[in-house]
């Protein structure tokens, strides 16, 4: 995974993290690797047996890190501080039920994060490859994370240069997302630039929108 583009993304969760934090759909556990040097400990869940057998293993010296089957929608419920969910939604028919099942996987006030891939328009091969069945906008995400009892504290684009690119590389070109000289140079160039930009100014459009909701105390 592109490092510079990794950590520009753990950082929108890292704030909300608080003593127990659940990422839902971990996959490999990259971005979990990371958010453990702000968390005391954390529980990673998988749908996908193999990946449930790679963070077991990956993170078998580490007892701060509990590691568990999940698939959503669940009726699961736990008193997490936060639940965090990197591009999963789109994969799932029923997300207002995904979104349902982290609310009741954090306690009252806790946050839930959310990454998603934007706009529809850029939907192409490689979405459906991977499996997408939506992209979001800002709008449809509120309506989202409102449906499913959530506070929204924060909504927003990310990575407006990067949409750009990806819309480019797969949609007009037909590729799909791989490692090579275009993944190297987003990483080494593009990814930094842009997040420099978007802590000055928050973008009209981004490759992604990223939400920060809470569950209501009451």
């Amino acid at each position: 995974m592109a490092k510079n583009h990794r950590r520009w993304f753990v950082a929108f969760a890292t704030p909300y993290l608080g003593d127990d934090p659940i990422e839902v759909s971990a996959g490999l556990g990259d971005y979990a690797a990371e958010w453990l040097e702000h968390a005391p400990r954390m529980t990673l869940t998988e749908a996908d047996p193999g990946r449930l057998l790679a963070l077991k293993e990956r993170f078998s010296a580490n007892h701060e890190v509990t590691i568990r089957e999940l698939m959503l929608p669940s009726d699961e419920t736990g008193g997490h501080s936060a639940a965090i969910s990197y591009n999963v939604l789109e994969h799932i028919e029923d997300d207002i039920g995904a979104l349902r099942t982290m609310r009741s996987l954090v306690r009252p006030g806790g946050h839930v994060v959310v990454v998603v891939p934007a706009f529809p328009f850029a939907m192409g091969p490689a979405d459906i490859a991977t499996g997408h069945v939506r992209r979001y906008t800002r709008k449809t995400m509120r309506i989202a994370l409102t449906r499913a009892g959530l506070e929204i504290e924060k909504l927003h684009y990310a990575n407006s240069l990067g949409l750009i690119g990806y819309y480019v590389s797969t949609c007009l070109l037909r590729q799909l997302p791989g490692p090579g000289p275009m993944v190297k140079f987003y990483d080494s160039t593009v990814a930094p630039v842009t997040r420099l930009m978007e802590r000055v100014v928050r973008p009209p459009f981004g490759q992604s929108v990223i939400a920060i909701a809470r569950r209501p105390v009451n």
